[in-house]
């Protein structure tokens, strides 16, 4: 029996087969309505933010106690919901609140949202969270987008179109000393690595926003080690058309990983993967 090949986790790993193309028209609608839909995400996230702490709304915890759910996740997510399926019926949504439509998991093509990702910091008042949705298909996210009200920022990328914030290419970190990393439930471990090669790592309390920081170049990489689908998939649509790797666990390229993350520069992959995987 010939050995199957493997990547060891710390090195760059080879390129993965380049996603399918959608149709040029469906893209550019999908990107206008996610667009839209983001502006009056943000609109209302900043006009809320925080009031649902002082008792003015309300806002309850789920299972566990620092797990909030809120009036604004339920209502930007019965609207995401309302204007996806009068503008793209039969197309599935799956979003944190209220689950997954029928048919989701085998469809071609998908919505997938979180309408507040950083629920905790929005009900504390901490401008630290975001609204994001993404289009899937059977290769990944095809269209990302992200609000970012705290900055004033709309994050949004289509496949092989690129990434722009608030409309305009940005600029990217490839240097791992003096860098910052984004991480969510890092492990200690990977901190200590991470502190010993003089790099700083920021828990911050969003995915999202996190994998979004290594798109913009404000970050060096974002590792994650709990998440759903709505978390990530549209911070990695906009990650991987600013030319970032996204990486599973053993190392290897694929465009949603499951059980933990690291999202990096190409230049830096073997670096920063040493750090993560020790």
């Amino acid at each position: 029996m010939t050995a199957v090949p493997h990547t060891p986790p710390h090195t760059v790993p080879p390129p993965v087969p380049s996603p399918r193309p959608v149709d040029p028209a469906l893209l550019s609608r999908a990107l206008e309505t996610a667009g839209r839909l983001a502006n009056d995400a943000a609109e209302v996230i900043t006009a809320t933010l925080g009031r649902e702490h002082t008792g003015s709304l309300d806002a309850s915890a789920k299972a566990n106690p620092f797990d909030w759910v809120t009036d604004t996740d339920r209502t930007l997510e019965r609207h995401t919901r309302r204007v996806l399926a009068a503008e793209f019926p039969g197309c599935p949504v799956v979003g944190e609140e209220f689950g997954a439509d029928a048919g989701a998991d085998t469809a071609p093509l998908r919505w997938v949202v979180d309408p507040v990702d950083g629920t905790a910091n929005y009900v504390a008042g901490l401008p630290w969270c975001a609204y994001s949705l993404a289009l899937v298909d059977g290769d990944g996210p095809a269209v990302g987008v992200v609000a970012d009200p705290g900055r004033g920022q709309i994050y949004a990328a289509a496949r092989g179109r690129g990434f722009r914030a608030n409309g305009v290419p940005a600029r990217r970190t490839a240097r791992v000393a003096g860098s910052l990393i984004c991480a969510e439930d890092p492990e200690p471990g990977f901190v200590e690595r991470a502190r010993a090669a003089h790099v700083g790592v920021r828990v911050l309390g969003s995915a999202a926003l996190a994998i979004t920081q290594v798109a913009l170049g404000n970050a060096v990489a974002a590792v994650l080690t709990r998440y759903h689908e709505w978390d990530i998939a549209g911070a990695l649509c906009l990650a991987t058309e600013a030319g970032a790797l996204v990486l599973g666990r053993d190392g290897r390229s694929t465009p949603l990983p499951e059980g933990g993350l690291l999202v990096v520069a190409p230049q830096v992959a073997a670096e920063v993967g040493a750090l993560w995987q020790g």
